[in-house]
């Protein structure tokens, strides 16, 4: 899969999540929160927003998110484009005017890796609800203060990858980065592979030593 491609269509869907879905949800009610569905990502709550290959669906309706603008589409839709204002510093850094670029292939190519890395974490911790965060764009879940989770790639890596983040950083080779360990989707065949990387994370930060500046 081609990296620029794989970047220019991560961040329109990265603009999508957090300028159309997660602020006009914050607006109307209360919540940031996104999940995964079949072919794409939805809201949790009003308006009911999900992305589906590269199309923005509401109710009946299905409009192309590429070539339009956040500001254009929900102009459609009749919500405020926007962030969800106050919450977070970090985010897509994506204008409400600024045109969006999607490639269908990767667009197909990240969304499969959402739809994995739901599938591990739901089998990992059954009594948990993976969330996808509009601010860094990425799916997870939190148990015992170790997060997992699945990005489709960011400033740490151009492509996707899954992540043990323990809030104490551990030593030894298993942690590979900065927050932790991180294998790349791509390495990973399937949601099985995924489920087994996030079970030997959850041993070794039961087990490794904490870093000593921790």
């Amino acid at each position: 899969m081609d990296t620029a491609a794989l970047e220019t269509t991560r961040r329109s869907l990265h603009a999508v999540a957090e300028l159309l879905m997660a602020g006009p949800q914050y607006r109307a009610s209360g919540t940031i929160r996104l999940r995964v569905v079949p072919g794409g990502f939805a809201t949790v709550a009003e308006p009911a927003l999900a992305v589906h290959g590269t199309d923005l669906v509401s109710g009946e309706r299905r409009l192309p998110l590429p070539g339009a603008s956040c500001a254009a589409l929900a102009r459609e839709l009749g919500v405020e484009a926007g962030q969800p204002a106050g919450l977070y510093g970090e985010g897509s850094g994506a204008g409400v005017q600024d045109g969006l670029r999607l490639d269908p292939a990767a667009a197909e190519h990240l969304l499969a890796r959402f739809a994995a890395g739901d599938t591990a974490l739901r089998r990992f911790a059954p009594d948990q609800e993976p969330v996808l965060w509009p601010e860094h764009f990425d799916l997870g879940i939190t148990v015992d203060a170790v997060n997992y989770g699945v990005s489709p790639g960011d400033s740490f890596s151009p492509e996707p990858y899954a992540y043990v983040g323990p809030w104490t950083r551990r030593v030894g080779v298993f942690w590979n980065a900065p927050f932790g360990a991180t294998r790349p989707m791509d390495e990973l065949a399937g949601a099985e592979a995924v489920q087994a990387f996030f079970t030997e994370g959850r041993g070794r930060a039961a087990t490794d030593p904490p870093a000593a500046d921790s």
